[in-house]
């Protein structure tokens, strides 16, 4: 059957992985990069138990800049104010990573200004920034035959998508633990997109074994789309199937999970398609229709309708 509608993502979210399960969506895969791409190696850089291997990643950078390329480190916060509009939802597990302070642009900028990029031409990009400065940050950074030239680019989330810089060719990413693991897939994205491989060091404070080390560990491990949004499924479950809500804080299963149930779900919905095509509006089963009334809210049901 020829499809009516075409959804494109180069990064699943756990609700697009969820919807393919329960038979909403049909997969078609583009395996491989682009031609004339070399793609990017991830690393974690665990700051606490590894400190020289913080060193060792701003000295990474100086020589990705002597080599004429250019570099993103990426904050999740704008400045100290609490005003950061860019970082729509940070991953915290705990009380005490809660009260941990976040690195941001302003601050970050300043420090490696004045500490280990000294002697680099540093700039910033943020949401709070005119559309003037934004694009005039882009062009001097991306430009490497600009003058003034921006060699190392401090920025909120507002590259992680849109952005696309060949001469970028290295990514760091601090509190890596904040981010998701979609966004981080996401924001890695935006190097080794020319002919010059790729290199994502995400800094971590986070613990060996808990939930955000373990999703670093994870994006460092593969650069496999779906892979890396199947264990995203299973971190953060996965939105709202029967509605439009894609937070996996509010998910429409009780008994069921995506991740260790599929084979249950899949049957589930073969033996609904063979009932709905004997018994399109349930007439003959009275007892199921007033069940799935009391199950699917309103706002679920005109959202399938659509759908």
């Amino acid at each position: 059957t020829r499809p009516h509608v075409l959804v494109m993502t180069a990064t699943p979210i756990p609700r697009t992985v969820a919807m393919t399960v329960f038979g909403d969506l049909d997969i078609s895969t583009l395996e491989g990069l682009p031609e004339g791409r070399a793609g990017v190696t991830t690393h974690v850089v665990p700051m606490k138990e590894k400190p020289a291997h913080v060193d060792r990643a701003w000295q990474r950078v100086r020589e990705e800049v002597a080599a004429g390329h250019r570099v993103f480190v990426v904050c999740p916060r704008i400045g100290d104010d609490g005003g950061d509009e860019d970082l729509l939802e940070l991953e915290i597990e705990d009380e005490a990573e809660s009260k941990r302070p976040l690195t941001s642009v302003i601050e970050t900028a300043e420090y490696l200004t004045a500490g280990p990029l000294a002697g680099l031409r540093i700039g910033i990009l943020h949401g709070r920034m005119s559309a003037e400065d934004k694009e005039a940050a882009m062009a001097a950074f991306a430009n490497i035959e600009a003058d003034p030239g921006i060699d190392v680019l401090v920025s909120t989330t507002v590259i992680e998508v849109g952005v696309d810089v060949p001469a970028a060719t290295a990514m760091v990413v601090l509190d890596a633990d904040r981010f998701g693991i979609s966004q981080l897939h996401q924001l890695r994205g935006r190097v080794g997109r020319g002919k010059f491989a790729g290199l994502c060091l995400l800094m971590t404070q986070a613990d060996p074994g808990t939930p955000a080390r373990d999703r670093l560990d994870a994006v460092a491990s593969t650069t496999d789309g779906f892979e890396l949004a199947r264990l995203d499924l299973a971190q953060r479950r996965e939105g709202d199937v029967l509605g439009a809500s894609q937070s996996g804080r509010r998910s429409s299963l009780k008994l069921l999970q995506v991740v260790t149930d599929v084979q249950v779900i899949e049957e589930a919905r073969a033996a609904a398609n063979r009932l709905l095509l004997l018994d399109p509006l349930l007439d003959t089963h009275p007892d199921l229709r007033e069940a799935l009334g009391e199950l699917v809210a309103q706002d679920q049901a005109e959202f399938m309708e659509k759908a």
